[in-house]
């Protein structure tokens, strides 16, 4: 059986009885910044009594997934009241790591030793597999990362922003930078998990930092990006504009465009065509969640397809390309010419 060769570390932090927080372990040794980035993201260095079970994000272009459990009756822990399991991975699957983690944190609990986490670790790593504590075993392969991508439906986002959804879509069609805010992390989590849903025809949830807070060596990272999708609980990053051209306000239900981005968001027949069949679909009780992903998908490749139909020859030869001048002689309006051109940038067409 293939084993799991995009698990990259694992890191352990506790909360004690005095409330300090301490990172007391790794495997292996990870870059001096990710230690930082993590105490930050792991909720047991907030006042905030709330424990958030599981949560996950991008930083460096690898993932972390962070289970959080409370330590009860553990005589080899009796020291300890919280810790803070960290996976940091390649891939973007966080039911297979979530269940990893879970394994994990059980055996350091119940035994009190670090090292005893390394079994499952390592037999994941070399076997795809490892035994799951309840007499089974967790097998790598039956996680299918496609399944990952639609475990949180698009259907719910459609249903809190309506007709305004079509920003979000253009924005990622266009590849754009969305900034999405909520108090709660878990809506977070499962807002910006959904939206490369809406651009299913490239599959790509690399462009999702889902839990990034207002820090320079995170933002550092992020902003080097051409397009994402960043999650924010903190409600002042709506004043930061340079970091968005859509920011996306969940507990509001509100969309507002970055005043440098608004000839972007013109919005036209297309737009309106599409915009009214995601409402539409989104309240059928004939669609599902995954009906509604595929024809929107075939709505935006028969777009694509028939923008590259537009495109010319250069007089240099090589690939045909899409051209302002081309897209003039149709003599379309400047919302749909601006529009396809912004697009054909965004495909590569240019």
């Amino acid at each position: 059986m293939a084993g799991l060769g995009d698990l990259v570390a694992a890191c352990l932090i506790e909360k004690d009885v005095d409330s300090d927080v301490l990172w007391t372990w790794s495997y292996p040794t990870i870059t001096e910044t990710f230690p930082q980035v993590l105490l930050r993201k792991c909720c047991l260095k907030t006042d905030k009594e709330e424990i958030i079970p599981f949560c996950f994000g991008q930083f460096n272009k690898q993932w972390f997934y962070i289970y959080t459990s409370e330590v009860k009756n553990s005589d080899a822990l009796n020291k300890v009241t919280h810790v803070a399991l960290t996976l940091l991975a390649k891939d973007f699957c966080p039911e297979k790591y979530k269940s990893l983690c879970k394994i994990m944190c059980n055996k350091f609990i119940e035994t009190g030793d670090a090292s005893a986490m390394l079994e499952p670790y390592l037999s994941v790593i070399t076997k795809g597999s490892c035994p799951n504590g309840d007499d089974g075993l967790l097998i790598v392969k039956d996680f299918d990362p496609r399944l990952s991508y639609v475990a949180s439906p698009i259907s719910a986002v459609i249903n809190i922003f309506g007709v305004e959804t079509i920003l979000i879509y253009t924005a990622l069609l266009l590849k754009k930078k969305v900034v999405v805010y909520s108090p709660k992390i878990e809506t977070i989590l499962d807002i910006c998990r959904a939206l490369p849903l809406l651009v299913w025809h490239r599959q790509n949830w690399s462009i999702l930092y889902p839990y990034v807070h207002l820090e320079d060596e995170e933002l550092e990272k992020l902003t080097a990006n051409i397009t994402y999708v960043a999650g924010f609980t903190d409600a002042s990053v709506e004043s930061k504009t340079e970091l968005y051209d859509l920011f996306v306000n969940v507990a509001a239900g509100e969309i507002s465009i970055a005043p440098d981005a608004r000839e972007t968001f013109q919005m036209g027949k297309i737009h309106k065509d599409i915009a009214m069949f995601m409402v539409d679909a989104a309240k059928n009780q004939e669609y599902n969640d995954q009906k509604l992903v595929k024809e929107l998908s075939v709505k935006t490749k028969d777009l694509v397809n028939n923008l590259k139909k537009l495109a010319v020859e250069s007089e240099e030869g090589g690939k045909a390309r899409i051209t302002l001048e081309a897209l003039k002689q149709r003599k379309l309006t400047p919302v749909v010419e601006n529009f396809l051109f912004n697009l054909a940038a965004a495909e590569g067409l240019v």
